[in-house]
């Protein structure tokens, strides 16, 4: 239409122009352009006159049924039926086409448990993912974990005196409390490298030894300790809905990578301080940051740098993704700019989405002290609130409830929910959306004859039909910006939309059973699509 309209513009005035088509509110029809009122002062008549001008020229074509003249100058026009059906078989725009995309769809460290900001940021990569792969890119899902450092140390402090010298006491710990097990020694750790010196100058040692280990005890705790976490770790992210990475990357492997990149780099892009090399980030909308630490030890900054050049020479992307809580935002600011000058041919390619937080009644989690809200729990609060609404609390069902939570709100907002309102069955939640997409299939279960394409179009049907045309739009915007809330919302509107056209149009045993039937057909596929973009599974009962 907006092709048509800026070829219009140049035959009736000569003009080459960009127009811009909306969609407004539907009693004002399918489609809207203000670009009569753009025009009137360049052509030198009234915008009235102007969009009565080109309305004449829209009409000289089948394609709309009706083309109006509103207020100033508005040109509101209602497509024929043929090409509002038309747009329901419609694609989204494949906008990355033959591009290559790497993204982080979980990160969560080993040696403590994944906590309800873990599970936002794995639910918004995976669910990115979906929609880079919408765009057509070839994705790459991958995932990065800390298994040295600090954090390793404060574990290792608590496991080591728990084995007191034998190391069956901690493989005798049976699988379902390994998690919980993980959880309380980091945060015995975490309490006691806060409240005695002593402790922190053990822990320092422990969190280098996860470098370079001391003694066999230490390896056989470590090593059996990483493989329990990553396999809780694979266990939540399915149980979340999410699709399995390709790649694993750790930071141990990042380290050797980033500080020798560093070192090659100073004094060009680093330089040195006090012993240790810094980046000076507040010259790029950052904060000056150290990646390689005065004793030589490479820092968070510096494995970012390797991390970089192991996804480049895997996958040579022409984007990579990396989703984090938004008090990362500086820190990658820093990070990115570092990585531009260090290899200005690859400027740009990196990109950090940062999220906000997600708040309970009890407000914002943090897993520094070891004090968290795990996934466990959230699962399980959740299973409970759909079993005392009498619903079967799968795990399918679960995941589709918290997925839609954290994906409906803008991307940078804060998350902010009532698990009871999460999974109503009359509000805007996935739970809401999968009884929809059910009760539209139990529908179907009834009808008695062979649904039928939509190929004709009553005046009952304009509004719904209207409405699924929308879905390729809606799809192609959210990939384009990368937010998924745009699919919550349309998802949501659209559901609306068909209670509406249910509760006053009969479809099993009706005259137009069949056409019906095909619209109601549409209207669940439309609505699984969705879904499996979010990553949330569409059931076929109730």
């Amino acid at each position: 239409m907006q092709e048509i309209l800026k070829q219009i513009i140049q035959e009736l005035y000569g003009l080459d122009i960009e127009v811009t088509v909306t969609r407004p509110e539907p009693q004002f029809g399918d489609a809207s352009t203000n670009v009569a009122l753009q025009l009137a002062k360049r052509i030198g008549k009234s915008p009235r006159d102007i969009a009565s001008e080109i309305a004449a020229s829209l009409l000289d074509s089948a394609k709309y049924e009706k083309v109006e003249i509103a207020g100033p100058g508005f040109i509101n026009i209602t497509l024929g039926a043929t090409e509002l059906l038309e747009l329901t078989r419609q694609e989204p725009a494949a906008i990355r086409d033959n591009e290559t995309v790497v993204i982080e769809t979980n990160n969560p460290n080993p040696f403590k448990a994944m906590h309800i900001g873990h599970a936002f940021n794995a639910v918004l990569g995976d669910t990115i993912a979906n929609l880079l792969a919408i765009s057509g890119a070839r994705v790459h899902r991958v995932s990065y974990h800390g298994d040295v450092g600090l954090h390793v140390g404060k574990s290792m402090y608590s496991l080591l005196r728990f084995a007191d010298g034998d190391f069956s006491k901690i493989e005798q710990i049976p699988e379902q409390e390994r998690n919980t097990f993980m959880s309380k020694m980091y945060a015995e750790g975490a309490r006691a490298y806060k409240e005695d010196e002593s402790a922190k100058q053990e822990i320092n040692d422990l969190a280098e030894q996860s470098f370079e280990p001391k003694s066999g005890l230490y390896v056989q705790i470590y090593d059996l300790c990483k493989k329990w976490s990553f396999e809780q770790i694979d266990a939540t992210v399915k149980r979340l809905g999410n699709v399995a990475t390709e790649r694993r990357f750790l930071e141990s492997e990042a380290d050797y990578r980033g500080v020798l990149t560093v070192k090659k780099h100073v004094p060009g892009v680093f330089q040195e301080s006090d012993g240790a090399i810094i980046f000076k980030g507040s010259e790029h909308g950052s904060f000056d940051n150290a990646f390689v630490a005065s004793n030589g030890r490479g820092l968070y900054a510096a494995r970012d740098l390797g991390l970089m050049e192991l996804k480049n020479e895997q996958y040579h992307p022409n984007r990579s993704y990396i989703v984090t809580a938004e008090e990362q935002r500086d820190y990658f600011k820093g990070v990115i700019a570092a990585a531009g000058l260090v290899w200005p041919e690859q400027a740009g390619t990196t990109v950090n989405i940062s999220t906000g937080t997600v708040k309970l009644s009890t407000g914002k989690m943090s897993s520094r002290d070891g004090d968290v809200i795990t996934i466990e729990w959230l699962f399980d609060e959740f299973a409970k609130a759909i079993s005392e609404r009498g619903g079967k609390p799968t795990d399918e069902v679960v995941a589709g409830a918290l997925r839609y939570q954290f994906l409906r709100v803008k991307i940078g907002s804060d998350v902010i929910f009532d698990i009871n309102e999460a999974v109503s069955l009359t509000g805007n939640t996935g739970s809401y959306l999968q009884y929809a997409h059910a009760r539209a299939k139990s529908i179907l279960d009834k009808v008695s004859s062979a649904t039928v394409p939509l190929t004709e179009l009553y005046p009952e049907d304009r509004a719904l039909v209207r409405k699924l045309s929308e879905y390729h739009e809606v799809v192609s915007h959210a990939a384009s910006v990368l937010e998924p809330h745009h699919i919550c919302n349309y998802l949501f509107e659209l559901a609306q939309e068909f209670n509406r056209y249910y509760e006053k149009n009969q479809v099993v045993g009706s005259e137009q059973e069949a056409h019906r039937a095909g619209l109601v057909l549409k209207y669940a596929d439309t609505l699984r699509a969705g879904l499996t973009i979010l990553g949330i599974h569409a059931p076929e009962r109730l």
